[in-house]
């Protein structure tokens, strides 16, 4: 069993996930190999809040160059989880907006 600080990894704070905050939307990096249920449960155990469901996208590496070294970012999971509207909102991306 994982734990849920080792599911959800760190909220991501773009514009566009932000204009999402409205309509209960909220985005995490979740970790590479978590279930769409395992998310929907650590947000539920964290927050405190009813989850209605959860996309996930698996973000591609893309090559970067800096100079004459060349490499890649690192590849990683997106998760969309939306809430239910009875439900409270998430209180850390209340105090960004």
């Amino acid at each position: 069993m994982k734990a849920i600080q080792d599911i959800i990894i760190k909220p991501v704070i773009t514009e566009k996930s932000m204009a999402t905050l409205d309509a209960k939307r909220y985005t995490f990096r979740v970790q590479s190999n978590a279930t769409k249920s395992e998310i929907a449960k650590a947000v539920e155990e964290m927050f405190g809040v009813e989850v209605a469901s959860v996309n996930t996208i698996n973000v591609k590496k893309k090559p970067k160059r800096l100079g004459v070294h060349a490499g890649y970012t690192s590849a990683w999971k997106k998760a969309i989880v939306t809430l239910k509207p009875s439900s409270k909102s998430i209180a850390f991306f209340d105090s960004m907006n």
